[in-house]
């Protein structure tokens, strides 16, 4: 039944009548009496209403007695509303001028004013009759959602069985007209309809007539029309007879309540605007929430433009692309509010890096709390698959690209793909870089196969080939060169400086020469004049100097220490001071020499060897101007938003390879900060030898996009043809093929295939698959047939060849597992379950140390041996069961030959799992990095790949049963990675941006769980915990109680499921195989 006829029903059902004057009920009601009252008020005082009727409801109970049956709706009393019917039943007959069309004049004004405009048809559950409303007349009907009320509709008050007596007497009323009016009425079939749909029982036809209506008949000498009386009679009687399923009232008010509200939503959502308020069809308050979280007042009018495009109106995909800084991730917030509270549909994020989803999770869990969503983080091992179903307030899945491909594969596997409304895909160009390109291709392919109704928005500063892009993802296109700030380049070559200008004959016009006075031995320290650079902006503006390599970084904010004045010591001497404490105590008391020496000069190094604790807070003291230099490497530009005033190019490398111009735009990009500055300025330092390809590099268009879904063979095609049977998108040839046509990589087979075309690929990666047990044809295939060139024209056969899933593909397919590993991992578990070794977590931190990380290690074999010889007999024990002795680690440590051939991988995996194992056991990053000698970022960073790879090992062991005691071994291992903490802290440390340091800071504090972190004050916060920004913890605050209401309603939703009648119960799918 529809909402709407829900509504009608209960009041049915439920409302006790004051019964008006006869005269009053047969009465055409007036035009005014009919005409609807504003929405708003009719709405609060039907609600209104409603609830003054559930005072003093007395229980439903069993009455044998006839007289009381009604209780005070109805009687049979000699003054009831049924004798009043008859009298004026009488009166009606005995006019000459009535004979023909008594009936009619009688029930017409009932009928045809109340039930024409909504259709009714009648229902029977449990016995008793109940009203429905057709589907099609709210749509018919301008006011759907408008409580009928009693003035308007005289039928409001009358028992279902009246009401189906009057369509009933309509229907006989039509037998005794002539046939013109019954086609002009029109209503002989629906009458038929009725009365086919009336269970026997319920009305009881009677025995006996009326002796005044007997006299009635038609000139055509028609039976005698059965009496009014008897008939309303007889169908309460049996209505009141029939057995009455005790229901609770205020349950049925609460369901009216909530079927009027989703009715009003319906409307909204089906509305052409979406508009559910005056900011961009979002309520008011998320424009002052804008203002007030991140101060935001005024839209750029690109913005304005790009959020009121046709295409967003009509909900098509949308690529925009704008400089770095430009404001791209403010539309793609308001586009996600948008469908969240608009649509009331699921959101899905995807960015590039998990510092970049942690930074969002923190900036949007506060609006989250505010407006009533969920904000949940899927990356490393965090993350639930499929994603909890959530009945009323919907989810922002914010992801890392690996993370959002497993998420949306776990959402078509159970049939939700439709509840994911939007996904936004943040630097879209990462399409075409290695085997993440792949990834996130695979990811969107799969949502425009299976979803229509998924809009897709992607946006990036550096796409070039979009068309390729828009062919793919069936996208309209937007651009702008808007930049808040104004952006000038500069070259500097020994020590002129030249501003780039497009319109110069080389590209570039003389600016300035540098006026910095140096000494022969300055200048052999500082040969790029790096110091004459940065002091032009600092202290009171911020710098940004990109490297080439990590170890330049250090050097060269070493070097620039050294040359500044000791007058840079005196600014922001204490906040300085603070920060040096602060990374201290987040380290255990350990510091870095490097940022020892720079920090107090308001310098420091950023690149991956640090760790996350370390980063964060460097960001945070240079965001608040106590840092104002940063000598950083390129993952910086694509990483979290640093903006500088100047930004300068140590050199146009990244590493040993030429920049690229797609790099080099998101360098500049940082430069200017909106609302601080009013220019910002990018300086690329070269030599002589590298002018023309710098020139060359500042004019050429930015560089094509291309997919490379077959070039990451095992990452790419492969995966994805396993994961498309696998999840039964498309299990036969045809189908596969089609679904290949359609990715990026189908969009550019004519510029990526020159051997093969991509009906041979695909075969080919098919066969592949089988020959390696992952899938198995289901009809036996000719390869020679099928490579024949005419197959695909001239054989429709072909098409049908269909294959399934093996019980180890589909393990694979679940853990995410690169395929070029997945047998390896397969018989090194296997071969574990010989000999698993229990007495440490060695043997099972060794079979989920990431196997990629493994073939990039290269051991110190002195400190290999050395900690081989710190192990126990029973840690020494997992050694040999893998195949590595202490006799092969002890020559490789002396530098003697190795004749017995040892697998090299096995080797470096063990060397791997010895530093995570010993990681686990002291907690303390520093010891490890010194007893390794490897720098602590890299220890961080195999850590968390670890904990990602154990999540991945433990869904592939869940879907083999013969690994059935992994299981449990896996999960608590997973949660070790993830944390690396003592057990106390990791309740903290689930909170997004809670790293180790600041946990155990909390947990010092007193704040020793999830609920006190949820009802922190940010203000006693900030005077508790040292070092601790007002903005940060506001973040920490609202993120935690996201965490808490996102647990609370999983629990809530849990106990209703537990509660709640199954659909399949055999009662309820009895009575639905009657209704049909």
């Amino acid at each position: 039944m529809d909402e709407g006829g829900s509504r009608i029903r209960r009041r049915v059902l439920v409302r006790k009548r004051n019964r008006p004057s006869l005269e009053n009920v047969v009465a055409t009601p007036t035009a005014a009496e009919l005409k609807p009252s504003d929405e708003g008020e009719d709405e609060e005082m039907v609600a209104g209403s409603r609830r003054r009727k559930t005072v003093d409801v007395q229980p439903v109970e069993n009455i044998d007695s006839e007289e009381d049956m009604f209780g005070d709706h109805d009687s049979f009393a000699e003054n009831s509303f049924l004798a009043q019917v008859d009298d004026l039943e009488q009166k009606y007959l005995q006019l000459p001028e009535h004979r023909k069309h008594a009936t009619d004049h009688a029930t017409e004004d009932l009928c045809s004013e109340s039930i024409t405009p909504n259709t009714l048809s009648i229902a029977t559950v449990g016995g008793c009759t109940e009203l429905k409303i057709d589907e099609h007349t709210k749509n018919q009907s301008g006011h759907e959602d408008v409580p009928i009320e009693p003035e308007a509709d005289i039928l409001y008050s009358v028992p279902s069985s009246q009401v189906l007596f009057f369509k009933n007497l309509h229907s006989s009323s039509d037998d005794l007209v002539d046939p013109s009016t019954e086609e002009r009425n029109g209503n002989s079939s629906s009458h038929e309809t009725v009365n086919q749909e009336l269970p026997i029982n319920s009305i009881e036809q009677p025995q006996q007539t009326d002796k005044s209506s007997s006299k009635v008949r038609t000139s055509s000498g028609v039976n005698r029309r059965k009496s009014l009386k008897d008939h309303l009679k007889s169908a309460m009687t049996g209505n009141a007879k029939a057995q009455t399923p005790i229901f609770s009232r205020t349950k049925q008010l609460k369901e009216t309540l909530l079927s009027e509200e989703i009715n009003v939503a319906k409307k909204t959502i089906e509305s052409s605007s979406d508009d559910i308020g005056p900011f961009y069809s979002l309520p008011s308050k998320v424009r002052d929430l804008y203002v007030q979280f991140k101060g935001i007042e005024k839209l750029y009018e690109w913005q304005h433009t790009c959020l009121t495009l046709n295409s967003m109106q009509e909900r098509k995909n949308l690529i925009y692309s704008l400089p770095t800084s430009g404001g791209k991730t403010l539309v793609a917030e308001i586009l996600m509010l948008q469908e969240l509270l608009c649509r009331r549909k699921d959101v899905l994020m995807i960015l590039p890096y998990v510092a970049i989803v942690q930074e969002k999770i923190s900036g949007l869990s506060s609006f989250g709390i505010e407006l009533g969503f969920f904000v949940e983080e899927y990356a490393g091992s965090k993350g639930k698959f499929p994603p909890i179903k959530r009945r009323e307030k919907k989810s922002l899945y914010i992801a890392t690209i690996e993370k959002g491909h497993s998420l949306v594969n776990s959402l078509i596997e159970t049939g939700r793909i439709s509840s994911l409304g939007l996904v936004v895909v943040d630097e879209l160009h990462m399409i075409g870089e290695g085997s993440r390109g792949a990834i996130l291709e695979m990811t969107l392919a799969k949502i425009l196969y299976t979803s229509k109704t998924t809009q897709i928005i992607g946006m990036s500063a550096t796409l070039n080939n979009v068309e390729d892009l828009q062919e793919f993802l069936q996208a309209e296109y937007y651009t702008s060169q808007f930049r808040p700030v104004e952006l000038k380049e500069y070259l500097k070559i020994n020590n002129a400086i030249y501003e780039v200008d497009s319109k110069a004959e080389n590209g570039m016009t003389f600016s300035r020469l540098l006026n910095y006075k140096y000494s022969d031995s300055l200048r052999k320290m500082d040969p790029d004049h790096l110091v004459a650079l940065v002091t032009e902006v600092i202290p009171n503006y911020s710098c940004l100097v990109f490297c080439p390599t990590k170890k330049n970084c250090e050097n060269v904010a070493e070097m620039i220490c050294k040359l500044l004045s000791k007058e840079y010591l005196k600014y922001k001497e204490k906040e300085k001071l603070e920060v040096i404490k602060n990374l201290k105590n987040i380290s255990g008391g350990n510091l870095c020499p490097v940022l020892k020496h720079t920090i107090p000069f308001g310098v420091a190094y950023h690149h991956s060897g640090l760790t996350s604790d370390e980063r964060k807070l460097l960001e945070e003291a240079y965001s608040t101007g106590v840092l104002c230099l940063f000598t950083c490497t390129s993952t910086l530009a694509a990483g979290v938003n640093l903006p500088a005033r100047r930004v300068i190019l140590r050199a146009p490398y990244v590493a040993k390879e030429f920049l690229k111009r797609n790099q080099y735009k998101q360098m500049i990009g940082r430069a200017g900060r909106a609302g601080i500055d009013s220019i910002g300025e990018s300086i690329l330092i070269l030599q002589e030898k590298d002018k023309q390809q710098v020139l060359e590099l500042i004019s050429r268009p930015l560089e094509n996009c291309y997919s490379h879904l077959v070039q990451e063979f095992t990452k790419g095609i492969q995966t994805l043809l396993l994961s498309l049977i696998g999840l039964k998108i498309a299990t036969n040839l045809g189908d596969i093929y089609h679904f290949m046509s359609g990715t990026f990589f189908g969009v550019q087979q004519k510029i990526l295939l020159k051997e093969k075309s991509l009906w041979e690929i695909t075969v080919e990666s098919l066969r592949y698959l089988t020959e390696k047990g992952l899938l198995q044809k289901d009809t036996i295939l000719t390869e020679k047939r099928l490579l024949r060139k005419d197959t695909i024209y001239g054989s429709e056969e072909a098409f049908q060849y269909s294959f399934h899933i093996t019980k180890l593909g589909r393990a694979s397919f679940k853990g995410t597992i690169d395929l070029a590993y997945c047998d390896i991992l397969y018989r090194d578990l296997k071969k574990g379950l010989e000999g698993l070794v229990l007495e440490s977590l060695l043997h099972l931190i060794y079979l989920t140390t990431p196997y990629d990380m493994a073939s990039q290690c290269d051991p110190n074999w002195m400190i290999y041996f050395q900690q081989f010889n710190h192990l126990s007999p029973a840690e020494q024990n997992v050694a040999a069961v893998v195949g590595v002795s202490e006799n092969f680690i002890g020559k490789k440590a002396s530098g003697q030959a190795i004749r017995k051939k040892v697998d090299k991988n096995i080797v470096n995996r063990l060397y791997l799992s010895f530093v995570l194992y010993t990681l686990l056991k002291e907690t303390n990053i520093w010891s490890v990095s010194e007893k390794f000698n490897m720098p602590r970022g890299y220890i961080q960073s195999l850590l968390s790949g670890a904990a990602a790879f154990s999540s991945c090992v433990l869904h592939f062991c869940e879907e083999l049963e013969e690994f059935w005691v992994y299981r449990a071994l896996f999960v608590e291992l997973t949660k070790k990675l993830t944390y690396c903490v003592k057990a106390e802290l990791i309740p903290l440390m689930e909170v997004t941006g809670v790293l180790e340091g600041r946990a155990r800071q909390l947990y010092n504090a007193g704040y020793k769980s999830l609920t006190h972190l949820a009802n922190a004050n940010p203000e006693v916060l900030i005077r508790t915990i040292d070092h601790l920004s007002r903005r940060q913890a506001k973040q920490i605050v609202s993120s935690a109680k996201m965490l808490l209401h996102e647990k609370a309603e999983a629990l809530q939703e849990e106990v209703e499921e537990l509660l709640r009648l199954p659909s399949d119960f055999p009662g309820i799918v009895a009575s639905s195989v009657e209704k049909v």
